[in-house]
């Protein structure tokens, strides 16, 4: 499912436009990505947590050359589901 069919199924449930659904699917997004970058963690209970890990810089190897490189440390957002959407989907 892409975001338009998200937007569409959320209308289709809802019986609200997709003018409104659409604007209330990027308000979720922004909020998320902002709480993110402030490093908080999202909890929604049942469904989930978004939250950011840290990962470490470590060195790689480059497949062709088998140089090696350098991978900076960096941020990554995760995603953790929660029980009931475990359980929905086994």
């Amino acid at each position: 499912m892409n975001k338009n069919e998200l937007i569409s199924s959320i209308a289709n449930e809802t019986g609200l436009t997709k003018t409104d659904c659409s604007k209330a699917v990027d308000a979720f997004i922004s909020s998320v990505t902002s709480a993110l970058k402030a490093g908080d963690e999202v909890r929604l209970v049942g469904f989930g947590t978004f939250a950011v890990s840290k990962r470490s810089a470590t060195t790689g190897r480059n497949p062709r050359t088998g140089a090696e490189i350098k991978i900076p440390a960096r941020k990554q957002a995760k995603f953790k589901a929660g029980k009931a959407l475990q359980d929905s989907v086994n």
